[in-house]
């Protein structure tokens, strides 16, 4: 994974983060493009702000994965699950820990749930997002 500047600059390791929730501009092509950067791989848009994540397939969407999720879990009314390319429904070991921490949740294409998190930080809702790359 790796986040690349508005000057095609990779970014160190560490700096993996965009410390605020943007809109995603653009996603395709194994990655996304959010706030004059672009990502490969997919990604968390949380409270505390965009972050790399390692799932590639809806298989990969796990607890361990979703932990940081659950830590910023009273500062989130909805999570977005973009499952990829096709709608994957959650598995319910996670769909039940979501929930025993208040956290509402969806399942949707990818794509789908890009356009859905763009309008609801429009309207200044408190969403997040696990998006998974899409090709």
């Amino acid at each position: 994974m790796k986040l690349f500047g508005p000057r095609g600059r990779p970014l160190e390791r560490h700096e993996q983060h965009l410390p605020e929730q943007v809109p995603v501009d653009a996603y395709g092509n194994g990655g996304f493009r959010f706030g004059g950067m672009s990502h490969r791989g997919s990604i968390l848009i949380l409270p505390s702000g965009v972050h790399g994540w390692s799932a590639i397939t809806p298989i990969d969407i796990t607890l361990d994965g979703l932990a940081q999720v659950l830590e910023e879990a009273a500062d989130i009314d909805m999570l977005l699950v973009g499952t990829g390319n096709d709608l994957v429904p959650i598995k319910r070991d996670i769909s039940n820990a979501l929930r025993e921490h208040g956290v509402k949740h969806e399942a949707m294409s990818t794509g789908a749930a890009v356009r859905l998190f763009n309008v609801m930080l429009g309207e200044r809702r408190k969403f997040a997002a696990a998006l998974l790359a899409v090709d």
